[in-house]
């Protein structure tokens, strides 16, 4: 068996000891072919500085191999690079104690760093480096690594509004429990809850209201989420606010800014408050709801929301990039226009003139998005991350 990266610790340490003999330097001669009289030749070594033979300085550091082949990490490991400082000779008849302690553990290349060092028996150090070395799997051992379990708690933000409440509702209808986050139409995220409550199953659903606007806000539902129903295991960051179309003339930072706190910055922060239950049992789903402004032709006005947006769309990648190795995958979905009051200041005619130009001859609706996101957040989406699914009628292709 290979080693099990997931025990693997920073500190973790392990050693042997072994004593140098004369037959350990001629098999190191003959394998090497080194035969510098220093190593080898008694008369010779007693004209030098060092007045007797000394062992070759590689022939101790072999014993690292033998270290971290057999023991830390051990079976599976693959050396990749060392560093040496040769302290003092070793002489025939010492005995060397050679040592590994992990010092740095990198989840996503599962590589090791550690701090080699070699002692002799009055424990004066002789060699000192660091090593870095590759804990490799089976083919096996990586479709058990696979998570399988099933996601069992959702938190959607703006869960109450057109979008949001479909993706509950399809959330519910595959299992799971629903936190409905909110913040100013309690009305609407209540009938949430009661539509949910009124589907077969025992899923259970609960609306929570939080302005995340705010770090704390954030962090509140975050907190209140896990008390309600246990860690959660799918995070759909949905919640936007108003398009809130402005001319560039007309554009203050602050418009901006009260996009990206809501969009983005909430986003991160939920995330941070969610990942670590998701890599401790390594499952977990985040969803973001983008946009297809982002991937089209630019909408004049539209400026902060499409910035907010595209920041979420790049925090969502990077963010897959660093998370995978636990468990989790994060994705985006980009609706088109969808039939949500959020386009109702948009003219009918440019809404029909939308319609028009997709392929699928009209806008996308709430369910439509829902069945994306359903899709990103299920078991067999596992190996799906840092992708956007655009649910756009084909309006735009890549």
């Amino acid at each position: 068996m290979f080693s099990d990266f997931e025990t693997l610790q920073v500190g973790d340490t392990r050693s042997l000891s072994r004593t140098i003999s004369e037959a350990d330097v001629r098999r190191f001669v003959e394998m090497t072919g080194d035969d510098n009289p220093l190593h080898v030749d008694r008369a010779y070594a007693e004209s030098t500085s060092f007045k007797d033979i000394v062992v070759h300085g590689m022939l101790g550091a072999s014993f690292i191999s033998t270290v971290i082949g057999t023991q830390l990490p051990g079976p599976g490991a693959l050396w990749v690079a060392q560093s040496l400082e040769f302290l003092l000779p070793v002489r025939l008849g010492d005995t060397l104690t050679i040592a590994c302690v992990i010092t740095g553990k990198h989840e996503r290349e599962r590589l090791l760093d550690l701090d080699t060092a070699i002692t002799n028996q009055a424990g004066q150090k002789v060699l000192s480096g660091q090593a870095k070395v590759k804990v490799l799997e089976t083919a096996t051992q990586a479709e058990v690594d696979v998570p399988t379990r099933r996601a069992k708690v959702a938190l959607v933000t703006g869960g109450g509004g057109g979008i949001g409440r479909e993706i509950c509702l399809a959330l519910a209808r595959d299992g799971l429990d629903l936190v409905v986050a909110y913040r100013g139409r309690a009305d609407r995220a209540q009938a949430v809850v009661d539509a949910i409550a009124a589907l077969e199953g025992s899923t259970r659903a609960v609306a929570i209201a939080a302005d995340l606007s705010t770090a704390e806000g954030a962090r509140t539902l975050a907190r209140r989420a896990a008390e309600a129903f246990g860690p959660i295991d799918v995070l759909v960051n949905n919640a936007s606010p108003a398009i809130g179309a402005k001319p560039f003339e007309a554009l203050a930072w602050e418009d901006i800014q009260s996009q990206i706190d809501v969009t983005v910055k909430a986003a991160m922060l939920l995330a941070q408050a969610c990942l670590p239950a998701m890599k401790t049992q390594r499952f977990g789903r985040i969803v973001n709801i983008t946009s297809q402004v982002i991937e089209g032709a630019p909408t004049p006005t539209w400026t902060a929301y499409a910035m907010a947006k595209s920041a979420l769309a790049t925090f969502s990648r990077y963010l897959a990039a660093e998370v995978g190795p636990s468990g989790v995958t994060v994705n985006c979905v980009a609706p088109g226009m969808t039939a949500t009051a959020l386009i109702g200041d948009i003219p009918e005619k440019a809404q029909m003139m939308a319609a028009r130009q997709t392929p699928m001859r009209r806008l996308a609706t709430p369910r439509d998005v829902a069945s994306a996101v359903g899709y990103l957040a299920s078991e067999d989406a596992g190996f799906i991350t840092g992708q956007t699914v655009s649910v756009n009628g084909g309006m735009v292709m890549r």
